[in-house]
């Protein structure tokens, strides 16, 4: 789920090296936090937040494909 969250996110940011994906097992639900350089912090939440509900959205049917929960949360 990490690699195909960070195959998502790299085209999006200018600095992909600065991308770190930690992942929490919470209440059987996979969390995975984004953290990217703050200058990347815009595209990757995007006008309105709207690329961030598009990550989220394909990252639950994703997950719903191997009969899981995940939740993607975009930290500073």
């Amino acid at each position: 789920m990490k690699d195909f969250l960070r195959k998502l996110i790299t085209p999006l940011v200018h600095y992909p090296e600065e991308i770190t994906i930690v992942g929490v097992e919470k209440n059987r639900q996979l969390v995975l936090e984004i953290h990217v350089a703050p200058e990347d912090m815009g595209r990757v939440i995007g006008k309105g937040g709207k690329r961030a509900n598009a990550i989220r959205s394909i990252m639950k049917a994703k997950a719903a494909t191997e009969g899981r929960r995940v939740m993607v949360e975009i930290v500073d």
